[in-house]
């Protein structure tokens, strides 16, 4: 299931998480987390990630959300710090996330996923939710393991960026709600 719709000012909070929209505010650390070696090697972002990469980065979101195709939120916890991001894809179906090098450990990913993942299901009407994870990524597996998703599969499928060829590998979350009326 693709082309589902969400609000432009999503807010989520639940399980000691609050995903909510990114901010002009939060240019320095969206810096701070994803000028990182790591980040930029699983993620297609700018290398160097600095300001500049990080007004881009907002604007081009702000672009997605408003065209109804993608809805980033930030991940924070008690706090207005972000921790990281989680992406919903409303053309594909897809979820992605991200937490900073130094907020990992906390669950925070596996938190987010699942508010997420229930937000896809429930409120934009998604069936399916997929992951596209890379299978050296073990915290990523374990992530998609801890929110309910299971491998599909499928064959891979294979990405190039900035240099490098891989292979993500999707997982899936069906909802486990029945339609209305069934």
């Amino acid at each position: 299931m693709t082309g589902g719709r969400a609000d432009v000012d999503v807010r989520l909070e639940g399980d000691g998480v609050v995903l909510r929209q990114w901010s002009e505010q939060d240019l320095d650390q969206l810096v701070a987390l994803f000028d990182d070696a790591e980040m930029a090697y699983r993620l297609p972002v700018a290398t160097p990630f600095d300001l500049a990469a990080a007004e881009a980065y907002l604007n081009s979101a702000r672009r997605a959300q408003q065209a109804g195709d993608r809805v980033y939120l930030a991940v924070t916890s008690g706090d207005d710090l972000a921790r990281g991001e989680v992406m919903l894809n409303l053309v594909t179906g897809t979820i992605g996330y991200a937490i900073g090098p130094a907020y990992r450990g906390q669950r925070l990913a596996s938190r987010a996923l699942r508010l997420l993942t229930g937000y896809a299901h429930r409120v934009v009407g998604l069936p399916t939710v997929y992951l596209e994870i890379e299978p050296d990524n073990t915290g990523s597996v374990a992530v998609a393991r801890s929110g309910g998703y299971r491998p599909t599969g499928d064959e891979p499928v294979f990405v190039e960026d900035k240099g490098r060829r891989y292979a993500l590998h999707r997982w899936l979350h069906i909802d486990p709600t029945p339609p209305a009326g069934t």
